[in-house]
């Protein structure tokens, strides 16, 4: 993949994340997605697939209810012709959905780190 085409690429990604965004926060009336948000977007070079990345704010495992994704599945027909109608894209990706867990563990380790660092002070 050229530099050009990864750029394009991640240029895409990025619309897209913000228009789903907005899509879901404003459109979408399904209230088992009202707390998704949408942390990152991957776009395949030949923009057929879109993996979107998302959390939910309030859910503080690293599993996400099935709830969720059954309802995030069940709007992304909805919201992949949305994104047709916002973006000019000559092919509107079809758009896959993935638990984003990074900020759970990364907000696990911290605290990790912060007892640890807190446990050595008190023993100095």
């Amino acid at each position: 993949m050229s530099k050009e085409e990864s750029s394009r690429s991640r240029r895409v990604g990025e619309q897209i994340q913000r228009e789903l965004a907005e899509l879901i926060q404003q459109e979408v009336k399904d209230p088992r997605i009202k707390w998704v948000t949408i942390s990152a977007v991957r776009v395949t070079k030949d923009f057929s697939h879109a993996t979107v990345f998302f959390t939910v704010i309030g859910n503080y495992e690293e599993t996400v209810d099935k709830d969720i994704l059954i309802g995030l599945e069940k709007a992304s027909g909805f919201l992949r012709r949305e994104l047709g109608h916002r973006m000019k894209l000559r092919i509107v990706p079809q758009i896959h959905f993935k638990y984003d867990a990074s900020t759970i563990k990364g907000d696990k380790l911290a605290h990790l780190i912060d007892a640890a660092v807190a446990s050595d002070n008190k023993d100095k």
